[in-house]
């Protein structure tokens, strides 16, 4: 579905990313590893055409994305969620969910969507939260809602930075269980996030970003089991 094929992107005159190779599969939750600034933002700001690659090309099935604009990247089919609360703050938590109904399929089942999101996240679904102004909401609850933002396009890949940051640990669980039914619904995932036991958890297939290069791949399930993965990540 996804397809990373040598990039290279970076600020001005400073190289982030230096020959990056990754893929994910239709269905499949994918993991973006590393500390912070190991270049794994640097990335999905590449594939969502909001930085131009300097070298390398992004296909999204099967076809070249790396030369268009943000706004064509996502017609299509991909969400980004971004780091980070960015929520609309002066705009109501519904004004917020209706930003992201652009597409004809979106517009046409925004309903069904918006059934969907509340079940998700219940505590949106209260009629009272619906009207209440984003910037008023708890960092949780801000988190809830621009993951619901990303959903309510419709989209065939999520790509969700780092989506507990921040949060209490309680919080974190409930994200990630919503996170969970989320793939199991069928959406494709490539999760970007620093709670490294968390998202191997879920995850079919990670990578592990070092200075802007891939040091390590594998399957979750052996990823979490690594020496380096456990000493550098883990805390172990």
């Amino acid at each position: 579905m996804l397809e990373v094929k040598n990039l290279a992107i970076g600020y001005g005159y400073l190289q982030v990313i230096q020959d990056v190779s990754l893929h994910l599969s239709a269905g499949e939750i994918v993991a973006l590893l590393g500390g912070n600034g190991a270049g794994k933002t640097t990335t999905l700001r590449a594939i969502m055409g909001i930085l131009p690659p300097w070298k390398g090309e992004i296909q999204f099935q099967g076809r070249p994305i790396h030369h268009l604009k943000t706004p064509e990247i996502v017609a299509q089919g991909l969400s980004y969620v971004p780091e980070g609360k960015s929520v609309f703050p002066k705009m109501t938590v519904m004004e917020n969910l209706q930003l992201a109904i652009s597409s004809p399929e979106a517009k046409k089942m925004k309903s069904q969507t918006l059934q969907e999101v509340f079940a998700l996240f219940p505590r949106l679904a209260e009629p009272k939260k619906q009207k209440q102004l984003a910037g008023t909401l708890s960092g949780g609850e801000q988190r809830m809602l621009v993951v619901a933002r990303g959903l309510m396009a419709r989209p065939r890949l999520l790509l969700l930075d780092e989506p507990s940051l921040g949060l209490a640990p309680k919080l974190v669980q409930d994200l990630f269980a919503a996170i969970k039914k989320i793939h199991q619904q069928g959406m494709s995932i490539f999760l970007v996030e620093q709670n490294v036991h968390l998202s191997l958890q879920l995850a079919e297939h990670g990578y592990v970003l070092e200075r802007g290069r891939i040091v390590l791949t594998g399957k979750g399930s052996e990823l979490i089991e690594m020496e380096h993965v456990k000493k550098a990540y883990l805390g172990m």
